[in-house]
């Protein structure tokens, strides 16, 4: 089928069923752009406001739905205000696919107007990136760029494409991309069985679960093996809308932030099953005091994270829901009764000196512990919260009682300010029978500001909660 590159791109997000794509436009990617409107094709194009609110909007999509998210920007500074989203998709192992424009072929390396090179910019931020000058190269970049974005660990891809590949004719074919090798992980079922004996034989186990629970849809496997052997569970905070806040085994958040009870009690365990988490700084505090007493059995689909931080006892490099899966066939039910009344007696006394003060009402002070407590109740901790970064995003995540999966919208390991706003709209988008509320602070909300016309262009119900303590409170 004869077509030219910029057609062949439209095609390729089609094939790929592609649904949303959130952009801006500029002169090294008008081809692709027309292409996207010369006919009727079933894709809807979010014109942003600046290229950054284009990659936080397609996170916030990917985030709330596992599908990849798909951003379009220009050359040059299109391509450059692209940058701080990639990044954090990267840390935070977020699907996305990055299209960018490039000068025409002939002049690269030459200093063009608005040339950048934007694939040597994005080398340490993206999971492969490509730079396509033919035309014909275009379907099997796509097609490879669909595939690394979510094969194994997600994250962000970057596909820069030349002017004139973009005008060039070719022969299009489009064929999913097939890896010389596709990377297996097997294990024996002696290794779940070590695992179970080890959770069984436990005295104080504590199960650790963060973003790859949900990145793998194991919530509810990760629910079954937290009821069949009783052991209470902590969240990260990207983990935290991974099972389910009310329950009577969920004994709170992770890290500096979070609870008195799984902080103290992680150097009380005797056996940790941590199950898609990088022990980040963030979690673990000092390195050399944590978790010294315990045997750490780390599960995660990137070998890359194993005995990077914390030194594991046993380390299995598999997707959550099938580690989890294998586990349940060999745990064995434990009530832990002593234990867990270790964590109720630390939750009581974080209650009564922490979180009670906050939730009581003054006359002439509005919290916001209260403000996201009445949220919470208001919703039933079923809403999409899109938190920003500063204390409104350390409010969200302690005070709001998630109790559904993908839930939880933030930037967690670059710490964006500025992320709420637009990523609240693309996952307003991708779910729009779901209540969807973004939480942001006065300085953050300024940073992407502009996005708001978007709100009002695309007609969204989307809530925004403003905790304005009038400044930069984590700062100060």
């Amino acid at each position: 089928m004869k077509m030219t590159g910029a057609q062949a791109i439209v095609e390729s997000l089609l094939r790929e069923n592609v649904e949303i794509v959130f952009g801006y436009p500029g002169g090294t990617v008008l081809p692709t752009y027309d292409a996207l409107f010369e006919k009727k094709v079933n894709i809807h194009h979010v014109l942003v406001r600046h290229e950054q609110g284009a990659v936080i909007a397609a996170e916030g999509y990917a985030k709330s739905t596992g599908k990849i998210g798909v951003c379009i920007a220009t050359s040059g500074p299109g391509a450059t205000n692209l940058v701080t989203g990639i990044a954090d998709a990267m840390l935070d192992s977020v699907p996305l696919v990055c299209i960018t424009g490039q000068v025409a072929s002939n002049l690269i390396g030459s200093d063009a107007f608005q040339e950048a090179d934007i694939v040597g910019i994005t080398i340490p931020i993206t999971k492969w990136n490509y730079q396509v000058t033919k035309a014909a190269d275009i379907p099997a970049v796509m097609a490879k760029a669909f595939y690394y974005a979510t094969h194994g660990r997600p994250g962000p891809v970057l596909v820069d494409i030349t002017k004139d590949a973009q005008m060039e004719m070719l022969d299009y074919e489009y064929l999913p991309h097939v890896p010389r090798v596709e990377p297996v992980h097997k294990h024996s079922d002696m290794k779940f069985i070590e695992i179970a004996d080890m959770l069984n034989n436990a005295k104080r186990p504590l199960i650790l679960a963060g973003n790859g629970v949900g990145i793998s849809n194991a919530e509810d496997e990760l629910l079954k093996l937290v009821e069949k052997a009783t052991i209470p569970v902590a969240c990260t905070l990207h983990g935290l809308h991974n099972f389910p806040s009310d329950h009577e085994l969920f004994v709170g958040l992770l890290g500096m932030h979070g609870n008195y009870a799984p902080n103290i009690m992680t150097n009380q365990a005797d056996v940790i099953l941590a199950i898609g988490m990088r022990f980040d700084d963030r979690v673990t505090g000092n390195l050399a005091k944590y978790a010294k007493q315990a045997k750490i059995i780390h599960i995660d689909i990137d070998h890359a994270e194993f005995n990077k931080n914390v030194k594991s006892f046993i380390s299995l490099q598999a997707d959550a829901k099938f580690a989890i899966t294998h586990l349940l066939r060999y745990v064995q039910p434990n009530k832990h009764l002593e234990w867990r009344e270790e964590f109720r007696k630390l939750h009581e006394e974080e209650y009564r000196q922490v979180i009670q003060p906050e939730l009581t009402m003054q006359a002439d002070i509005i919290r916001m512990s209260q403000a996201v407590n009445m949220l919470s109740e208001k919703t039933d901790g079923r809403a999409i919260i899109v938190s920003d970064v500063g204390q409104n995003q350390m409010a969200a995540m302690r005070y709001y009682r998630f109790k559904q999966a993908k839930s939880h919208i933030t930037s967690g390991g670059l710490g964006t300010m500025g992320f709420a706003l637009p990523a609240a709209i693309g996952a307003k988008l991708a779910n729009p029978n779901r209540e969807v509320i973004c939480i942001a602070g006065d300085g953050g909300i300024q940073m992407n500001i502009q996005e708001l016309a978007v709100i009002k262009q695309e007609k969204l119900p989307l809530k925004i909660l403003l905790l304005n303590n009038n400044y930069l409170g984590m700062v100060r």
